[in-house]
């Protein structure tokens, strides 16, 4: 009888995808973290991913993209954790069809940080689920070389889609659609980190 042999226990992969979760907003009574959590999560879980946060509620930037000392103190916080990020998932709100004004701050302050790096894009608001400020995501992030992952995941009346705790009522949708997201978001991290590796990007 032919035996067939033991199939070898996959090792986990070397030098996993470092991802900076990106929250953003800043108003007062924000329900990002909620969303920011249970995303962070899902990213914890794997193996392929390394994770950090980047609080625009924790990154007083001005606005007036001046080098003052103040700025100075804020960039030294926030610029390194971008700068070493192979990929970034930005969780935004819908504010007036559009996203937060402190997020499109941390994006302009920022370029070469951006450039040739994957972003995957989660939403959450009201009847849209906050896909308009998605849309309008895309854009900036083109304009800085960077290429957004296509699918996204979007919490539609997203205070009733969490209990009190910060959990999901019902998960499965968003996991599921969770899983495509950060699959993709994986496969682009380590592509395009291999593909700078052999050529920088813009030679």
């Amino acid at each position: 009888m032919k035996t067939t042999a033991p199939m070898k226990p996959t090792a986990p992969p070397k030098n996993p995808v470092r991802v900076a979760l990106v929250i953003g907003s800043n108003r007062e009574g924000r329900f990002g973290p909620v969303v920011a959590d249970w995303l962070l999560g899902h990213l914890r879980s794997r193996d392929d991913f390394e994770a950090d946060v980047v609080d625009v509620a924790e990154s007083p930037l001005p606005t007036t993209l001046s080098p003052t000392p103040e700025a100075t103190e804020a960039l030294a916080a926030v610029t390194p954790k971008l700068s070493a990020a192979d990929a970034f998932v930005v969780v935004t709100p819908e504010y007036n069809h559009s996203y937060p004004a402190a997020l499109k701050n941390l994006i302009d302050w920022h370029f070469h940080e951006w450039r040739a790096k994957p972003v995957a894009l989660v939403s959450y608001g009201g009847v849209s689920g906050g896909l308009r400020a998605v849309e309008h995501l895309r854009q900036v992030f083109a304009e800085l070389h960077a290429t957004t992952v296509r699918d996204t995941v979007s919490f539609h009346n997203a205070h009733g889609s969490f209990d009190d705790t910060g959990r999901l009522k019902d998960p499965s949708a968003p996991d599921a659609a969770a899983k495509v997201m950060l699959d993709q978001l994986a496969w682009w991290g380590r592509a395009l980190r291999e593909a700078k590796e052999t050529r920088p990007y813009g030679d």
